[in-house]
């Protein structure tokens, strides 16, 4: 990995609302944005549920896996909420190397929402990859 690589996207398709309703039941959640779309509507949220903020973040740290080869490899992350993500929406966790040293590679990340805002975005800290055979 080198300053200025991209890193490969993560693409989902389509948010699944089963999944935040599975998500709010681990979390213990209560949020009816998550579950009711005439509740998301209330709270001038639009006319779908909202993803669950972790649920988003798993979206990028699973992209930082495939990138640094594996969980284990991912040293560190922050994240900041810009904007909510929707059942049905497409979104693209990406990111950008930024620097290298010492065995170790940070990154800019990102969460977009295709034809929308940047859902997140945050650094990233992975342990550079094993090299190639």
């Amino acid at each position: 990995m080198n300053v200025g690589d991209a890193l490969l996207d993560l693409v989902v398709e389509s948010v699944d609302p089963e999944r935040m309703k599975t998500m709010a039941a681990l979390l213990r959640d209560p949020n009816m944005i998550h579950l009711e779309p005439a509740e998301a509507a209330r709270h001038g949220l639009g006319d779908r549920v909202v993803n669950q903020g972790p649920i988003n973040m798993g979206y990028v740290q699973t992209m930082l896996a495939h990138a640094a080869g594996g969980v284990d490899r991912v040293r560190a992350t922050a994240f900041r909420f810009l904007a909510n993500v929707h059942a049905g929406d497409r979104v693209v966790a990406g990111g950008r190397v930024t620097a290298v040293r010492d065995g170790e590679v940070d990154c800019e990340v990102w969460l977009d929402v295709t034809g929308g805002a940047r859902a997140l975005s945050g650094t990233a800290t992975l342990l550079a990859p094993p090299p190639a055979p």
